[in-house]
């Protein structure tokens, strides 16, 4: 597998700071978030807003770190033993993703890696767990609507969105190869139709229904707000787990939280 050989090299990593994890089966761990930057989507959710990490999807910050400065940080946060490599898309970048995956089991580091599952990365160590947010129809975003920085979708702009949105064979390969996972699914708790498609890709997947989290839409504090007692709702009455956001509900927009 590709390997990082130059530690001094400028990575297409643009973000790197400590965090609690928020979301899914490892909430409540502190951890050193690794962001890479670049995604195939550009994902919209209507009410639900815009990408959170949009700075690494739709307008895409340069990389500004080395593999060098992971292996500094750790240093500076030893009591730290988890890492959520998270996008952007991390398997745009895989030399990155196979390299922190040998420096985390030289040091003992739990990696969950955030992807949207456009491509099958095989590592020299398997990631310990893959958290998978597959995108449906309520990511697709909407003719005319205005991003943060001020592009205007257009059909070209859709197209690129839905070319890898939901790519079976590459998520197949990846939950077989890395086997321990769950999947986050974002939804408003109005939208059925990307309801029944969230149902049907749990079947074609052939996924784990205890490994299901339902996940409010939102990218601000006021957003989450209002899908928060849906998806309360919904949960307690049809199943599945409801994953929690409170870095947004704490911090709003901030950023590195």
């Amino acid at each position: 597998m590709k390997r990082i050989t130059d530690y001094s090299k400028i990575l297409p990593i643009a973000e790197l700071y400590t965090a609690v994890q928020s979301e899914g089966s490892r909430a409540g761990y502190p951890t050193v978030v690794v962001r890479t930057t670049g995604c195939p989507a550009r994902c919209f959710f209507g009410d639900g807003g815009w990408c959170d990490s949009w700075q690494m999807s739709i307008h895409p910050e340069k990389g500004n770190r080395t593999f060098q400065d992971v292996i500094d940080f750790y240093e500076q946060n030893p009591h730290i033993k988890e890492m959520m490599l998270t996008g952007g898309s991390p398997t745009m970048h895989p030399a990155v993703v196979n390299e922190l995956t040998h420096f985390a089991n030289e040091k003992g580091i739990f990696i969950t890696m955030e992807t949207e599952g456009s491509h099958f990365v095989e590592t020299d160590f398997p990631i310990n767990l893959i958290s998978l947010s597959p995108k449906f129809s309520n990511s697709v975003p909407v003719l005319g609507a205005v991003t943060p920085k001020g592009k205007v979708v257009d059909e070209k702009f859709i197209k690129l969105h839905n070319k890898l949105r939901v790519n079976l064979s590459a998520i197949k390969k990846t939950l077989a190869y890395h086997s321990n996972y769950h999947i986050k699914i974002v939804w408003d708790g109005l939208d059925l139709n990307a309801l029944n498609e969230m149902r049907e890709f749990i079947k074609d997947a052939e996924i784990d229904e205890s490994r299901v989290w339902l996940m409010p839409a939102g990218a601000t504090r006021n957003q989450l707000l209002e899908s928060y007692p849906r998806i309360f709702k919904w949960v307690e009455k049809n199943g599945w787990k409801m994953s929690w956001r409170p870095h947004i509900i704490a911090f709003d927009t901030e950023r590195f939280v």
